[in-house]
């Protein structure tokens, strides 16, 4: 029976709803364009027949996993996948690492749980492997689920969940040695909501993990509404991003590389000679797209952050002021982020940091790492709120969109090493909810994503190596 939930089904034959979508789907017909391209990219996007996801020509998608789904641990795929991270397991196959975005204090989220609706299959759940519960001893709906799937058969293997218990999982990163890093977006605690530890914090999931994770916050690296993380393989450290609109951009160095858990020093980024600078140039523009800045790092203190100022000690000491940063990325050794509601139409930047050849090292202040205003926003259909991003086989970014308008649709848009963009994929389903999660597979042949309501990871294949820029 489970096979047959699975099994593949012909373009058009079924129509969308909560129940089952159509698992493949190939771009057909011309649809009315609701963006501005700076390049061709891979030309004008096709109308979807099924009404969720509109690609160029030669471009399909498969509906690997969607929200309300069995899995094999007799739990429910729970609602909003956000962050996701991709991991080969053997020649053909792939561990997906899917962040679950559930608040705690969300009424709503509590009934999108792997628990179903009704919380009918709680009972399937031990709470003791969970994080925090509510104050009635139920298991927090946050956390991740692992997905193994074969891009030889093009099928979902197995799903099940790996971490329960947290809150608001947003985005996060891979690490080098094969596990993910989700971080909770909130700093909820017992005196503001209904749960019973306090939260802000990053957690481990080891990809090859085939039942749930012990859930252990990895508090060194700082309380505060984690959004993102990458790492730079050469060196250990890694890189984080905050979600507020005047949030710092940190790295951690780890005191063991690899060894997160045995803790390590969180500093805040500051522009050199411009103390307390504000990047976003909402009020004032300090800085124009292709601008460097040589930058230095502060020291943060009391980074478990019981009074929740962690920001704004960081502001005080000359921490550089950031709008919602969010999706971050390691490159070609360099990283791109990006700042969701950056430049003067808040529509969003990217930057670029180098860093120094001596990263964190006693030197780095003779040799600083850089910054850079990579893109910036000047019109919504070109970029709209960019949020996760991922780095294409071929150099190019790749950009989920996240905004909630009426008049223009998210899409996925992907950016030349120049910094000019293009359109890969549009939204089309009801409600016209964020992209999330974009991440491909180790031999670059699959882009997968997740689309959050309504709640589908979705497979994205075609002619890569076609882009026109």
């Amino acid at each position: 029976m489970r096979l047959q939930r699975r099994q593949l089904i012909s373009t058009g034959a079924a129509a969308f709803a909560f129940a089952g979508f159509a698992r493949n789907v190939h771009a057909q017909s011309a649809g009315e364009e609701s963006y501005v391209n700076q390049v061709e990219g891979y030309g004008p996007l096709k109308a979807d027949p099924n009404g969720l996801l509109d690609l160029p020509e030669g471009f399909s998608y498969q509906v690997i996993s969607q929200s309300g789904e069995t899995m094999d641990d007799g739990l429910l795929v729970p609602g909003q996948p956000d962050g996701m991270g991709c991991f080969p397991l053997s020649p053909t196959t792939v561990a997906l690492v899917r962040n679950h975005e559930l608040k705690g204090s969300k009424a709503l989220h509590r009934n999108m749980g792997p628990g179903g609706f009704h919380h009918e299959r709680l009972g399937l759940l031990d709470v003791s492997r969970a994080y925090d519960t509510y104050k009635d001893g139920r298991a927090l709906p946050g956390g991740t689920t692992t997905l193994i799937y074969d891009l030889e058969t093009r099928q979902t293997v197995r799903q099940h969940l790996s971490l329960i218990g947290t809150s608001t999982n947003c985005c996060g990163g891979h690490t080098p040695w094969g596990s993910w890093l989700t971080c909770e977006e909130t700093v909820e605690t017992p005196a503001d909501a209904d749960v019973t530890k306090a939260h802000g914090w990053v957690f481990e999931v080891p990809a090859n993990a085939t039942g749930l994770v012990d859930p252990v916050p990895l508090k060194a690296m700082g309380r505060f509404d984690h959004e993102a993380v990458c790492i730079d393989p050469r060196t250990g450290i890694a890189y984080l991003t905050e979600d507020q609109g005047d949030g710092l951009f940190y790295r951690f160095i780890p005191t063991v590389p690899g060894q997160l858990a045995r803790g390590g020093r969180l500093q805040a980024m500051a522009f050199k000679g411009q103390a307390g600078a504000d990047s976003s140039n909402h009020d004032a523009r300090i800085w124009s797209v292709n601008d460097w800045r040589e930058v230095e790092w502060i020291d943060m203190d009391d980074v478990e952050d019981p009074a929740g100022d962690l920001r704004d000690r960081g502001h005080a000491a000359g921490a550089v002021k950031v709008a919602r940063g969010e999706g971050i990325f390691w490159g070609e050794n360099e990283l791109y982020l990006t700042a969701t509601s950056g430049g003067p139409l808040r529509r969003g930047q990217i930057m670029r940091y180098v860093p120094s050849p001596d990263e964190g090292g006693a030197d780095e202040a003779r040799n600083p790492g850089r910054i850079q205003l990579f893109v910036e926003s000047t019109d919504l259909r070109t970029m709209n709120m960019g949020d996760n991003l991922c780095i294409a086989p071929w150099g190019h970014l790749i950009v989920c969109e996240d905004n909630y308008s009426d008049e223009v649709r998210n899409h996925i848009k992907g950016v030349t090493p120049d910094g000019r963009l293009y359109t890969i994929a549009r939204n089309v389903f009801t409600g016209n909810s964020e992209f999330a999660g974009a991440v491909f597979s180790p031999d670059g042949s699959v882009l997968f994503v997740n689309i959050m309501s309504p709640g589908v990871t979705l497979a994205i294949r075609g002619p890569w190596n076609a882009v026109r820029s």
